[in-house]
């Protein structure tokens, strides 16, 4: 497969097909192979929740507990990489870091390289999909070409193993692991100061003012006024030709974090498939009876 897509070519999806086709050229297989050689230290952090569950999110909380929130970057990809996507951005791994070293990964447990620290978000699949939808239209695909069911369909059946599925459910068997550590989207808004503070401690950072100023610095409004180092443009800006992406394509990660939003947009028939897909795994290997079950089991860990 080439490098590249003759600039003539390049265009943004329309339909679902041409979705994929873009999706299969976003990382080589070379720089994925390269993520996954990689061997941790024990104390390197991995922050690996499903796409649009608040990884980004997780990665300016870890980054400002470690830096005492540093903001000097201009993509906190510069400074918590990508593994699986580095290589393809010229980002060395594991990079000059400060301690504890730091990586975003969307891996499932099977597959994310073993011996450092991880810390997965968990969210509502449905939520996560209209998230994902937000976040590729203007950019993967052409905005209104494909809807937001069509996309919810595709995201509710994709069978690889990138899929939310399988994901969520390898990582939930690994939750007792005192090397893992599983938070939920839903209750990072309801009490981030709680959660930055569990964050710390599970990284061993014992320091108040960090935890402050980490707190402070991951609220959705410092976010949105610095939302230009969340946006993804350094990925764009290394991937857009590889992938036949024409330059200038919309894509944005802070948002402001709402739970059901939108749910007008979602049928009762594609929810019922959801609550059939979710039955079929989270239900079947893990008792979890839906997502609300699994809120409650981290909220009462015991």
């Amino acid at each position: 497969m080439p490098m590249t897509v003759a600039k003539e070519s390049w265009m943004r999806a329309t339909n679902l097909d041409e979705l994929r086709e873009i999706s299969e050229r976003f990382a080589t297989p070379e720089g994925v192979a390269a993520g996954l050689a990689y061997r941790p230290e024990p104390s390197d952090v991995f922050i690996a929740p499903f796409a649009k569950c608040g990884t980004t999110w997780m990665q300016q909380i870890v980054h400002g507990l470690r830096s005492g929130g540093d903001m000097s970057f201009g993509e906190i990809t510069q400074v918590v990489p990508w593994i699986e996507l580095a290589h393809d951005l010229g980002l060395a791994i594991p990079g000059d870091q400060p301690s504890p070293r730091a990586f975003k990964s969307h891996l499932s447990w099977h597959d994310i390289p073993k011996g450092g620290r991880y810390i997965v978000v968990m969210r509502d699949p449905l939520d996560a999909a209209r998230s994902l939808y937000r976040f590729l239209e203007d950019w993967f695909f052409e905005p209104g070409s494909i809807s937001v069911t069509e996309f919810a369909c595709h995201f509710l059946n994709r069978e690889d193993q990138d899929n939310y599925w399988t994901h969520a459910a390898s990582w939930w068997g690994q939750r007792h692991r005192d090397e893992v550590l599983i938070l939920a989207y839903e209750h990072m808004g309801r009490d981030l100061p709680g959660t930055v503070a569990r964050v710390a401690e599970f990284i061993g950072i014992d320091d108040p003012a960090r935890i402050e100023i980490a707190t402070r610095q991951a609220s959705f409004d410092f976010m949105k006024a610095h939302s230009a180092k969340f946006d993804d443009h350094l990925v764009r800006e290394s991937r857009d030709a590889a992938c036949g992406l024409p330059p200038g394509g919309a894509a944005t990660k802070v948002h402001s974090g709402e739970v059901g939003g939108e749910a007008e947009l979602i049928g009762p028939a594609v929810r019922a498939a959801f609550d059939l897909r979710w039955s079929e795994t989270m239900e079947a290997e893990h008792g979890l009876k839906d997502y609300a079950a699994l809120l409650d089991a981290l909220a009462d860990p015991a």
